[in-house]
């Protein structure tokens, strides 16, 4: 089956449980009463499931699961079943499955998604923002973290077990040998592939088969010129592509194609193909999280490489709406909790997991989504990975929300489908406007 028609199916598949969901609109589905944090009863021990889209041998995944075999161990009874399905696309479709037959689990994962935010309004999931207050660990949490996770209203329904920076990795020796400097400003981006290029050498390494890269690339112009509320905007169909920071961004993709910024064939290049071209030298620049910084800040990069690696974050514009230390800081998908499942069970788990966990978690290496703990710098680090760790500590709260968790998922395919195309200028900014526009407007009202 080819990748459009993959898309295809799924639109249709998620398009069908959205219409299913509207139907029970007027029920909770059984649940409980979404405010009430510390239910009255006995903990009873059982087996509570999580229903999760992460790596199984990942961090969040490895120190959860120590934390409830402890936990076990004064709970004769108690398990925590792990429900995983790590490729994205194929976890969306269960979870809003399930959802819509009201069958989720005491736990599961989700963005902060027009879909999730309807599930809250039914009061299908317990408000975060009282059970963390309830249990004294609010004022733990990193501002930056708890926000990723808001819906646009401003609640809370789902708790992060991350927190990471998405920076720009640069190849020092690259850059000072085609005579540029990093970009002060989105507008520089161009320029500084022009000069790359010239030198024979890949500006940007680029995900393209994965499509999410290049879409962060789409939010960066508005987040710097119009704020975070773009976004919001766009996907409640209270603005359009063709407004200003829209209009702003598509020309200044359409730019970066231009100069060739991006390596020939990009829309068919993987994950680790891309990370490849930028540690092995052939391409200057790559666009990538902190979740990569045992692998990009460390001694065991190839040494003709590794001195020459350092980073810079997302560059400004003149006039900007954001503050230079606020761009994408994402702290992953969330965990929501089940009303319809929570009792003092459940709380009594979450209160004993909540608490160990930052600490667990900062072992392995990873940024925490609380303060208070010191993240692990593991054996044979570079520098830069202690400058990542303490940067995260300045960060601003405004977001650069990845618009893949944002926008409906229908608008979000024909988006990453029409940005291949931008970029490689089979089509023109008026046209990818006009799609999208339609697109935009078919999904909102459909």
């Amino acid at each position: 089956m080819s990748t459009i028609k993959r898309a295809a199916t799924l639109v249709a598949a998620t398009a069908a449980v959205t219409l299913a969901l509207a139907g029970c609109s007027g029920s909770t589905g059984g649940g409980g009463d979404p405010a009430d944090v510390n239910p009255d009863g006995e903990i009873t021990p059982r087996e509570i499931s999580w229903l999760l889209s992460r790596p199984a041998d990942g961090g969040v995944i490895t120190a959860m699961q120590q934390i409830a075999d402890e936990y076990a161990e004064d709970h004769p009874g108690f398990a925590l079943n792990l429900i995983t399905t790590p490729d994205r696309p194929s976890y969306i479709q269960k979870y809003e499955t399930l959802a819509a037959a009201n069958k989720l689990p005491e736990l599961f994962d989700t963005d902060a998604t027009p879909f999730a935010q309807k599930l809250a309004e039914q009061g299908r999931m317990v408000d975060v923002e009282l059970l963390l207050d309830d249990l004294g660990l609010k004022d733990d949490y990193r501002e930056a973290a708890l926000n990723y996770q808001r819906f646009d209203d401003g609640s809370l329904y789902m708790v992060p077990f991350e927190f990471q920076l998405e920076v720009f990795w640069y190849n020092a020796d690259l850059l000072g040998q085609a005579g540029v400097e990093i970009p002060g400003t989105l507008d520089d981006f161009a320029p500084m592939c022009e000069e790359l290029r010239a030198q024979g050498v890949t500006p940007i390494a680029l995900d393209g088969q994965d499509g999410w890269p290049l879409e962060r690339y789409m939010a960066y112009y508005p987040f710097r010129m119009a704020g975070p509320e773009f976004v919001q905007q766009l996907k409640n169909g209270e603005a359009s592509f063709a407004d200003e920071p829209g209009r702003a961004a598509v020309e200044w993709l359409y730019g970066l194609g231009q100069a060739g910024c991006f390596q020939e064939g990009f829309s068919s290049t993987g994950y680790a193909d891309a990370q490849a071209q930028f540690t092995s030298g052939k391409a200057a620049v790559y666009n990538i999280g902190t979740w990569e910084l045992s692998n990009l800040a460390t001694e065991a990069l190839d040494p003709a490489v590794r001195d020459a690696v350092d980073y810079f974050t997302l560059p400004t514009l003149d006039d900007a709406a954001t503050a230079d230390n606020e761009y994408v800081t994402p702290s992953g998908i969330g965990m929501a909790v089940n009303s319809a499942t929570y009792d003092p069970l459940v709380r009594d788990f979450l209160a004993f997991a909540l608490e160990r966990y930052p600490e667990a978690y900062a072992a392995s290496g990873a940024l925490s989504p609380t303060t208070g703990v010191e993240t692990t710098i593991p054996p044979g680090a570079t520098p830069l990975y202690t400058r990542a760790v303490e940067q995260a500590g300045d960060v601003g709260s405004a977001i650069a929300m990845p618009w893949d968790t944002q926008l409906d998922p229908a608008t979000n395919t024909r988006l990453q489908q029409e940005l291949t195309l931008l970029v490689q200028g089979d089509i023109t900014p008026d046209e990818f406007i006009t799609t999208m526009d339609a697109a935009l407007t078919e999904n909102i009202s459909g």
